[in-house]
């Protein structure tokens, strides 16, 4: 398990190196970025696999050290908390659960002339709908939680520094 952990780690780190140069952050936010992500992923893999802990749960603790992680971290390198964490949570955006939904309401519409079979796939559409909904919902608390609870370390982070060239 050791071994899987760590290269979904270093996929995740690379992934989230990938979102986060999109918003061109300073050099040094990149290591951060990838860190946060393999910690955060890591985390909840090993949450789900090992501890047998949901889904939602294991990303709202994952998301939790994502969003602490960047508080500490930011300061170190003086970057913004948002910088770090958004690129670092996009890993772990439950895609296929979005995307089983977005199948399921399809068939759904498909089969309208059979009943059972509607069913099957309107309730597919929900409990997939649910867990998406639910994953997205943690990891928006678990990773905005620091910024409530050390609000003015967080926005330390963003003023009273002067901006290059000024």
């Amino acid at each position: 398990m050791v071994g899987e952990t760590l290269i979904r780690a270093l996929c995740a780190a690379v992934a989230a190196i990938g979102f986060g140069a999109v918003s061109n952050p300073c050099r040094r936010s990149f290591a951060v970025i990838g860190l946060l992500a393999a910690a955060g992923y890591a985390l909840r893999y090993v949450l789900m696999q090992g501890a047998g802990i949901d889904i939602a749960t294991a990303t709202l603790l994952a998301s939790m050290l994502i969003g602490f992680g960047s508080l500490w971290l930011g300061k170190v390198i003086h970057s913004p908390m948002t910088t770090l964490y958004i690129p670092a949570l996009l890993p772990m955006v439950p895609g296929m659960y979005a995307y089983k939904a977005v199948f399921s309401i399809i068939l759904f519409m498909q089969n309208l002339s059979d009943p059972v079979q509607a069913a099957v796939h309107l309730n597919a559409f929900f409990l997939n709908v649910i867990v998406t909904v639910s994953v997205i919902l943690c990891m928006t608390v678990g990773a905005s939680l620091p910024m409530f609870l050390f609000a003015r370390r967080a926005i330390s982070l963003t003023r009273g520094r002067k901006k290059p060239g000024a």
